[in-house]
């Protein structure tokens, strides 16, 4: 697989599809550290819009207790799997051992991986519950820790570059009427959305001359 397919699939997701939970707390429960995680269908909303939806595919063992998934990528005719694995969670148990491990065979393949690399921080609590200034700090603590990746921000770090240099050279290349344009948009869709607001502009700046007339 190469460097541009990995990319676009460790690409982080809108802070508005983010979800917490509360990790560990204080002894009086005031404050505590949020976890990030994502939602498995947005894991693979990802697969297919970056993959195919025909490009991947998963399936479920066990290890003892643990369930096991295996996520599979189709690269040069060859299917490559990446395994991770998940207990019963406390609610819905077996549905949510299967979207937990399923999130974390997606990991190995960089989706969603940076999320690991947040740091902690305690933010108030309200009956266990993250208040509405403790949201706020958290999306506030994820925005900038993508730009401190180089994924956002007013300069576009050198990871973004990469991404529109391909895709421009992809349209360049590959789009040569309106039609090429509304598909390629279709295909890209979901990776494009994940793109700082400067870095959307550049593409869309390249489809312009084929999407008028």
């Amino acid at each position: 697989m190469d460097k541009d397919t990995l990319a676009k699939l460790a690409a982080p997701f809108p802070t508005d599809r983010i979800s917490w939970r509360v990790g560990a707390m204080t002894k009086d429960q005031s404050k505590g550290i949020g976890l990030a995680y994502i939602d498995a269908r947005d894991v693979m909303d990802r697969l297919d819009s970056v993959i195919g939806a025909e490009g991947w595919q998963c399936r479920y063992t066990h290890c003892g207790t643990a369930t096991v998934c295996e996520l599979g990528i189709i690269t040069h005719n060859n299917w490559v799997w990446k395994a991770d694995g998940s207990g019963d969670t406390d609610i819905e148990a077996e549905k949510g051992a299967l979207s937990g491990a399923f999130k974390r065979a997606a990991v190995r393949w960089g989706i969603g991986r940076y999320l690991y690399e947040l740091e902690n921080v305690w933010v108030p609590l309200d009956n266990k519950r993250f208040t509405a200034e403790a949201q706020d700090r958290l999306a506030q603590q994820h925005e900038a820790h993508i730009k401190r990746l180089g994924w956002g921000g007013e300069q576009e770090g050198p990871v973004v570059a990469n991404i529109v240099r391909f895709f421009t050279a992809v349209i360049k290349e590959t789009v040569k009427a309106k039609s090429d344009a509304m598909e390629f948009i279709a295909k890209n869709e979901g990776v494009i959305a994940t793109l700082p607001a400067l870095a959307q502009k550049a593409i869309n700046e390249a489809l312009r001359p084929h999407m008028e007339g």
